[in-house]
């Protein structure tokens, strides 16, 4: 077990005491927190670039820099300085600059900084900006995501369209299929295409010409789902085919194209159903891998790692029998094996996958990994805990001598008192065994008793673990003198596909006996917990936990809080825009499936709520619509129920904005004082 935690602690993880002149973690400390990330290795790998984004909470944003570490450990320094964002860095193929993408120049372009000196030098000068990037290997070719309109025929044309369409009075629109809006933005007509620029080559080539298609996919699709091959030739990618099934379907294929557009993209996985994403070419560039979803319709299905034969064009199965769901993969350097992160027992655990003999190896089992980057004899990766950020890690093959990289928070963290945690396991619904964490009060005393946050994670299938969240971090609540509660109950990931796929059709359940009983164990294990002092919170699944609690439990907690909860279950499934999502966990539309929408319902039990709820919700929120959380703020209000509502204008599902997610801490933490117990001092 390597840095700090095992996955099942028997004892709390030691805080070494803090001096008494500093303070609880709190939202400041979270909001003042500097974020690495976007790891990439220099061709030699003597040095990684990064990003390193600061929040400016008085000017209400956040910006990015550019810094460069030694792979051993020696020091860090700062590669581009500007007021303006610099993101995306990628290495020149002989190591002596950076790439990356700033808008310095008014409109986000591609720029240059060499590594040992010199200015900065602006790459690309186009008419619209460019959103993500990619270096061919031999230096004179760059890749580029740019949004375009598919039938406009040049970037320039593009831009007039978007400049006459900003310039219009008239705002309206008009749509005969689905997707009309998605997360939080309506559709325009603009499609993410695939761009090659060269060097003194005049206008970029677009590899997806004409075609409706997103490279990558919005809303979140990144360059982790485009891949260049090793010799140049080919560019792979991943995208859904904007077809009028997409608003159901979560089907999605990857995809080859020439890089010099001498041919249309064609498919390699169109005869599978489900998600394929995250192509990576093997160092030799005879192969690729990418992951694959089985079942369509299925967001959470279990990602199988897919090994495909350029020459025979053959597909293999790697590893059948490993039951996790990878999120990234990564070639060692010689193609004998790969590097996964995945879900696991409440962490986010890094594996090493032999391609020769399917053997799984954990490489990390605490915290949470990400962004593997191998070296010969290393591998290189982001590594957070419950009380840490990011940092980037280096750690030998078989997992040993894992050392930091980089400590851009150590400083910030010295000033903060965070919880002790531990992870416990109890017999949950159905005899299964269910995992979750207990975080103790900052400054805790054995010989008192606590308040309570049973926080509920959404998803559903999601997992609250070993990480250091920047919307729903426990710490903040043990800085506020509460324990924190978090319970992996069935539907969770990281526990296998069966445990994961067991919440469908049971949404108010098995999951809720899995909270409820987890809650009684923890009470029974923990006695510094005040049973009667107890608030549940939860956001997006774990919002309509809450409110399924408010009906199911309505004198199990002093309050509750709900973040853009599902109230009203037959009705999510017309309003949001993923209708994959409700049709593929209630087994149907509500129309052909009406009694599985109806079945676990909060809005069918509020004659049953006592509990004083605070209810949170953003106006730009389409996966779950703001007038769910008004029918649950309606509902309180008109029976008399003590309750608030929060509102915000220009968020979506998440909170984001610097000094509205101040706004939200505070009051969410004034909620539970105001119900449960006195502020504490800090």
């Amino acid at each position: 077990m390597l840095l700090g935690m095992p996955s099942l602690a028997v004892a709390f993880l030691a805080i070494v005491p803090a001096p008494q002149d500093t303070r609880p973690f709190d939202v400041d400390h979270l909001l003042a927190m500097q974020r690495v990330g976007d790891p990439v290795l220099s061709p030699d790998g003597s040095q990684v670039a990064y990003t390193l984004t600061t929040t400016d909470v008085a000017a209400n944003r956040r910006r990015s820099d550019v810094w460069v570490a030694q792979t051993d450990g020696s020091g860090t320094a700062q590669l581009t300085v500007d007021p303006a964002n610099d993101w995306n860095p990628r290495w020149a193929p002989d190591g002596s600059a950076v790439y990356y993408l700033s808008a310095r120049s008014g409109s986000a372009q591609v720029w240059k900084q060499p590594v040992a000196s010199g200015d900065a030098v602006q790459v690309t000068d186009l008419a619209l900006p460019v959103d993500h990037m990619a270096v061919f290997p031999d230096g004179e070719r760059l890749l580029l995501a740019i949004e375009v309109y598919p039938d406009a025929g040049s970037l320039g044309a593009s831009a007039a369209r978007i400049a006459k369409d900003a310039a219009s009075p008239v705002k309206a629109r008009a749509y005969e299929d689905l997707l009309f809006r998605h997360w939080d933005g309506f559709e325009d007509g603009l499609r993410s295409h695939l761009f090659v620029w060269r060097a003194g080559g005049g206008e970029p080539k677009d590899l997806l010409a004409g075609r409706v298609m997103d490279v990558p996919d919005k809303p979140f699709g990144g360059f982790d789902d485009v891949a260049i091959a090793p010799g140049g030739n080919w560019v792979a990618f991943s995208s859904k085919a904007l077809t009028h099934e997409k608003a159901w379907s979560t089907n999605s294929d990857l995809w080859l194209v020439p890089a010099d557009g001498s041919a249309p993209p064609h498919s390699i996985t169109a005869e599978r159903p489900g998600a394929d994403s995250a192509p990576s070419f093997s160092p030799d560039g005879r192969s690729l891998v990418f992951l694959s979803m089985p079942r369509a319709g299925y967001e959470a299905d279990r990602r199988q790692i897919v090994l495909h034969d350029l020459e025979t064009n053959a597909q293999t199965l790697v590893a059948p029998e490993w039951d996790r769901s990878p999120g990234e993969l990564a070639w060692a350097l010689d193609g004998s094996a790969l590097f996964a992160t995945a879900d696991h027992r409440g962490t986010h655990a890094l594996f090493a996958i032999g391609l020769n003999d399917n053997e799984v190896r954990t490489l990390v089992e605490s915290g949470n990994a990400a962004a593997p980057r191998p070296l010969m004899r290393d591998v290189v990766f982001l590594h957070d805990t419950l009380v840490g950020p990011a940092e980037i890690v280096r750690a030998s093959l078989d997992g040993s001598d894992v050392a930091p990289i980089t400590a851009h928070n150590a400083e910030r963290q010295k000033g903060i008192r965070f919880g002790e945690y531990e992870q416990f396991s109890f017999t949950g619904a159905k005899g299964t065994t269910v995992y979750g964490y207990v975080v103790k009060p900052v400054d805790f005393d054995g010989s008192k008793t606590y308040p309570f946050a049973f926080l509920i994670h959404g998803g559903p299938q999601g997992s609250f673990g070993d990480r250091f969240h920047y919307r729903w971090n426990p710490q903040t609540y043990a800085g506020a003198g509460y324990a924190a509660i978090m319970i992996d109950f069935r539907g969770s990931t990281g526990y296998g596909q069966a445990f994961t796929d067991a919440i469908r059709g049971d949404w108010g359940g098995a999951p809720f006996e899995d909270l409820m009983l987890g809650l009684d164990a923890a009470l029974v294990r923990y006695p510094f917990l005040d049973r009667d002092r107890g608030a549940a919170l939860g956001a997006s699944y774990g919002g309509y936990m809450v409110n399924w609690i408010a009906g199911q439990a309505p004198d199990r907690f002093r309050c509750l809080v709900n973040h853009a909860g599902l109230f009203d279950t037959r009705m999510f499934g017309l309003d949001t825009e993923e209708l994959w999502f409700p049709e593929w966990e209630f087994g149907g539309t509500p129309w052909s499936e009406g009694a599985n929408h109806e079945r676990h319902n909060p809005a069918l039990h509020v004659a049953k709520w006592k509990a004083p709820m605070l209810v949170i919700h953003g106006a730009k929120d389409f996966r779950v619509v703001e007038t769910q959380g008004f029918a649950a703020f309606t509902a309180l209000q008109r029976q008399g129920i003590p309750s608030r509502l929060l509102h915000f204008p220009d968020e979506n599902h998440w909170v984001l904005k610097p000094q509205n997610s101040a706004l939200w801490h505070r009051e969410v933490e004034a909620w539970l004082d105001r119900h449960t117990t006195p502020r504490v001092a800090r």
